[in-house]
C-alpha cells in the first residue's frame, strides 16, 4: 500500500504546491507538508497518531516487578511499551546506569523520515 507522503499535496488555502519536510518534537520525527506561499503546515496523520501514543505512554508510570533468576535480575516491560517499540522477544536492548537510582534501557529502533 502506498503512503500518502509520496503524493503531491496542494494547499487548501492558496492552491500552491506544498514542500515535504519534517519537524522534531520531543525527539520524535514527524513528517510534514509546508506551503511556501501562505506558510501553512500539515502533519502526517500516521506520524501524529504514533506521536500521540508516545506522549500518552510517556505520561504513564508503570510499576513492575524485579525478580531474581540465577545471577541476574529480571524486570518485566509492559506490553504497551513493547508494542509501541515494535520489538520482538529476541531483540537485544542496551542497559546503562545513568545516575545513582536511574537505569536507562535503550531500544535501537529508528523512526525513518522519508
Amino acid at each position: 500500500m502506498k503512503d500518502i507522503y509520496g503524493a503531491t499535496v496542494l494547499c487548501d488555502s492558496c492552491g500552491g504546491k506544498t514542500q515535504k519536510s519534517y519537524v522534531t518534537k520531543n525527539s520524535f520525527d514527524i513528517r510534514t507538508w509546508h506551503c511556501l506561499r501562505c506558510q501553512k503546515q500539515w502533519y502526517h496523520p500516521l506520524d501524529m497518531r504514533a506521536y500521540n501514543e508516545y506522549m500518552n505512554l510517556k505520561k504513564k508510570e508503570f510499576e513492575v516487578k524485579l525478580r531474581s533468576v540465577g545471577n541476574s535480575y529480571i524486570v518485566s516491560i509492559p506490553k504497551e511499551i513493547v508494542r509501541f517499540q515494535e520489538i520482538s522477544t529476541t531483540k537485544v536492548v542496551h542497559l546503562s546506569l545513568e545516575d545513582p537510582g536511574k537505569v536507562i534501557l535503550t531500544f535501537h529502533r529508528v523512526r525513518k523520515v522519508y
